[in-house]
């Protein structure tokens, strides 16, 4: 401990108070001067982190009383030291803006994710000091009034308003991870956050209800269900938590209690007033003499004795109502002041929200300067860079004219050039010219030599050839002379054969001629053939027609006559010599029955008509048998009607 306070006395800037305020003026030099102490604090810091470990593992083998709070509080310093050697553009307080935040990860999704890892284990060293103070109170009884739980306690307002910070930021980080990453990579993120989420949630709740807190913090609720990273617009449903402190706060162990001075008076008070009462009821005399010990009456002393009751009752009926007034005062003086607490917790906020819009105000007018000073820079640039422009158009006007120049010398010198190299070309031509003319001048005087030797051996076989040539010349005569004799006689055989085939060119000529005269008569003969096929065909078609004609006139004529007879039979059924004859119903039944058959054999003939419409003597002799049969059987039909007696008919006699 000791060595701990040495190393702590060698510190030369105190460490920031996080819950400091600024004014509201502070400009943007007051920041850059508490960021460089901060810088410088942090710096001289890490000079003693090992000490910090070795002291974290040495009170941690106290598993009784301090040892394991003062374990974990020191290893929370060294995490909070290495977070922000880490991340330097963080501040003690954990206090940024939604754009330092993105300028922090500066705009890589790589570094977001490497800092949403460091934010996990950071608040997750807060957590477990959290959950440690926790577990070493005893909840059964109020230890948060107690010496020894407030010291405990202590430390947690600092851990509540970094869990808060840091839950806000890792809410954040998570959206914009989720809108970059698929949601598979960041499934280990999601997971740790959930437990996190859990673990704050319930010790935020815990923390509330303890009365330490309830003066000196307000401590936020976290929302009943997780942000749902998988959903983008989820993001605009969170809400940030704030913890707000008060400017003023006191203990919240300490009572109420109304000074002895205020009592006193609040008696006196009292007093007066119940003997301003006594007075109006009783008269200014019972205050002098209120019990009447002069008097020595029996009655009166009874009546004494019943006021004096009386009054007792009263006053303790005026005691009780003053304890209830002075309770009811008590409870008053309470609700005020919760209710003036309260009113202090918004001032304290809205305080912070104005110092955040001051800042905000300050960087914006830091940003406006910078941005004049950028347009007043860039007008400079401008100016310089229109003169810049025309020196740089003088240049280049000079350089036209010496390019110009320089291209005619370049020009000239490749010309030049050109020249010399056909010159060279021209003697190196000549020069090869006069050594090929002398190889070729070897090569004809060596060829002369092969030429003189190849004409001596070519005159030797020469002469050689000649004489073989002679006698093939001897036997090519005699040979020659049994050709012209074999060549004659089949010249007089040629001649004999082209007779005969003149000859039978002639016979040729005369059967063509013959078989042309032939196949010209074979056409006419066709034609006429034709011709007479057509009209026969027409004749026939007219024939048929005709026929066709007759048979449907001799049908038409034998049906009209059919109908005509039918008529003429029904014309007579009103004349009277019908009325004079007499019939019998046995003569109409077999004239019923004969027309009968006359019909079956009808039909017989249409369908042998149809089948062959040639035949028409079979249908012609059925219409007309049919036709007078009908008529017979209308006369004889009648006469059985008018003249013959009712008789039964014996249909079943003629066996029909």
């Amino acid at each position: 401990m000791d060595r701990m306070a040495s190393s702590m006395k060698q510190v030369p800037n105190p460490l920031p108070k996080v819950l400091s305020r600024r004014g509201v003026g502070a400009g943007l030099e007051a920041a850059e001067r508490e960021s460089f102490e901060r810088t410088q604090v942090l710096k001289d810091s890490l000079r003693y982190r090992n000490e910090l470990s070795d002291m974290s593992r040495m009170w941690g083998h106290l598993s009784e009383g301090y040892g394991q709070l003062c374990s974990i509080y020191l290893k929370l310093l060294r995490t909070k030291m290495e977070y922000h050697t880490k991340n330097p553009r963080f501040p003690g307080n954990l206090q940024m803006s939604d754009r330092q935040l993105d300028e922090a990860g500066e705009s890589d999704v790589n570094n977001f994710f490497q800092l949403t890892v460091e934010m996990f284990d950071y608040l997750e060293c807060e957590l477990n000091l959290f959950q440690t103070v926790f577990n070493s109170l005893d909840m059964s009884r109020s230890v948060s009034v107690t010496a020894a739980g407030q010291c405990r306690l202590a430390p947690l307002i600092q851990v509540i308003l970094d869990c808060s910070h840091l839950y806000d930021y890792t809410v954040k980080l998570l959206f914009k991870l989720h809108s970059c990453l698929p949601a598979d990579t960041l499934q280990g993120h999601r997971d740790r956050f959930m437990e996190q989420f859990t673990k704050l949630k319930d010790l935020f709740y815990r923390s509330s209800n303890l009365q330490y807190f309830k003066r000196l913090i307000q401590i936020p609720q976290l929302p009943e269900n997780p942000p749902n990273f998988l959903r983008a617009s989820a993001l605009s449903e969170h809400i940030s938590p704030v913890v707000v402190i008060p400017a003023e706060a006191s203990s919240p162990d300490s009572e109420p209690v109304l000074e002895k001075d205020d009592l006193m008076d609040m008696d006196a008070s009292q007093q007066n007033l119940f003997d301003n009462k006594f007075d109006d009821i009783f008269g200014s005399s019972f205050s002098s003499d209120p019990f009447n010990f002069n008097s020595q009456n029996g009655v009166n002393k009874d009546e004494k004795d019943h006021l004096i009751e009386r009054l007792y009752r009263e006053i303790s009926g005026l005691k009780a109502q003053l304890e209830n007034m002075k309770t009811e005062s008590q409870r008053v003086v309470l609700q005020l002041k919760g209710h003036v607490s309260e009113l202090e917790a918004e001032l304290a906020e809205q305080q912070h929200l104005r110092q955040q819009a001051a800042d905000d105000c300050e960087f914006l007018r830091a940003e406006l300067d910078e941005l004049r000073r950028q347009r007043e820079d860039t007008e400079k640039a401008q100016r310089s860079l229109s003169e810049i422009e025309r020196k740089a158009q003088a240049n280049e006007q000079r350089y036209s004219k010496l390019k110009e120049k320089y291209s005619e010398l370049v020009q000239n010198h490749a010309d030049l050039l050109r020249k010399n190299a056909e010159v060279t070309k021209q003697v190196s031509m000549a020069r090869q010219a006069q050594v090929d003319l002398e190889r070729e001048k070897k090569e004809l005087e060596d060829s002369l030599e092969r030429i003189s030797d190849q004409g001596q051996r070519k005159t030797q076989e020469q002469l050689e050839v000649l004489e073989s040539l002679k006698q093939e010349l001897a036997t090519s005569q005699r040979e020659l002379q049994v050709l012209q004799g074999s060549l004659e006689t089949s010249a007089q055989s040629e001649a004999n054969w082209a007779a005969q085939f003149a000859e039978l060119e002639k016979e040729r000529d005369s059967l063509v001629s013959g078989a042309a005269h032939r196949e010209e008569e074979l056409s006419a003969l066709r034609k006429e053939l034709q011709d007479t096929q057509l009209k026969l065909a027409s004749t026939e078609e007219s024939m048929c027609q005709l026929a066709k004609d007759q048979r449907k006139m001799l049908l038409v004529g034998s049906r009209k006559a059919a109908e005509q007879v039918i008529q003429d039979a029904l014309n007579q059924l009103e004349e009277p010599p019908l009325i004079s004859c007499a019939g019998s119903a046995d003569h109409l039944l077999s004239t019923v029955t004969s027309i009968s058959s006359c019909i079956e054999q009808l039909d017989k003939s249409w369908s042998q008509y149809l089948a062959c419409p040639e035949d028409i003597s079979g249908l012609l002799h059925s219409i007309t048998l049919l036709a007078h049969l009908t008529s017979d059987a209308i006369a004889h039909g009648a006469t059985t009607c008018l003249r013959a007696p009712p008789e039964p008919c014996r249909l079943t006699d003629r066996g029909l």
